[in-house]
């Protein structure tokens, strides 16, 4: 048998907020669902490789200032025209 995916515990865990939940009049079943939910969420679920800590974030974001500064005056006026409905003009007359 290849045993659990959940490390003890996370399994001790479980149960103690199963027996909290049938404590406060929740079903078996119910109680029992609850705490593995629970427990997933806290947790990430099941055992994961490495050591302790926090989640880290897979995806780098860029920040706001930094997109704004990358992006043209006269795009920046088009989208906003956009926006309200009206027209930008593109480029000046020549």
């Amino acid at each position: 048998m290849p045993g659990s995916k959940y490390t003890d515990k996370q399994e001790r865990k479980a149960k103690h907020i199963e027996e909290s939940y049938e404590e406060k009049g929740v079903s078996e079943k119910e109680a029992k669902s609850r705490a593995w939910a629970t427990v997933n969420k806290q947790d990430g679920g099941g055992k994961k490789p490495g050591g302790s800590g926090q989640k880290k974030s897979s995806s780098k974001k860029t920040s706001s200032k930094k997109r704004a500064s990358t992006t043209s005056t006269s795009s920046r006026k088009r989208a906003a025209a956009g926006r309200k409905g009206g027209k930008a003009k593109a480029r000046k007359a020549a």
